[in-house]
């Protein structure tokens, strides 16, 4: 049976509630598809850092992409809204904002992205998409983000 409308939104609610509050990495894998080959995926330029613009396919992928995150990020104040849910194609999608910090360099921005999330007839997660801002992630990384603000006011 297909899930309902109600169902996607709350697993979706659940997931973003579990990210949010720094869930264990297990309880977050608790969320992905075991009977579908579950794929996590950041979208951007693979060159820009270690997360992006490649595939992590199966459980063990997931498991690696949140540790690669895990690694490198640390965020506060995540919250996620404007759900779109489609029952028929089984996908929600959903706004989230965060302030990030690139832990080596210490530099932080506040950013807004977005997930798609597609879902199994169990209502786990198949699909998990991303589209954040890997520009300020990139300039983070190199500790150039907030030379690159200066240079920006002083223009």
């Amino acid at each position: 049976m297909r899930p309902s409308r109600s169902e996607l939104l709350s697993t979706a609610q659940q997931f973003g509630d579990d990210f949010s509050n720094k869930k264990e990495i297990t309880v977050l894998l608790s969320h992905f598809s075991t009977t579908h080959k579950a794929t996590a995926i950041e979208h951007g330029e693979p060159a820009l850092a270690p997360f992006l613009g490649r595939p992590f396919v199966g459980i063990g992928g997931v498991r690696e992409y949140f540790e690669t995150i895990a690694s490198l990020l640390s965020y506060e104040e995540m919250h996620f809204s404007e759900f779109v849910v489609d029952p028929e194609a089984r996908k929600v999608a959903m706004k989230g904002r965060a302030r990030f910090t690139w832990m080596s360099t210490g530099e932080s921005w506040d950013e807004t992205f977005s997930y798609i999330l597609d879902f199994d007839e169990d209502r786990k997660v198949a699909v998990y998409q991303v589209w954040a801002d890997s520009g300020a992630a990139y300039l983070a990384s190199k500790g150039k983000l907030d030379d690159t603000r200066k240079k920006k006011d002083e223009t």
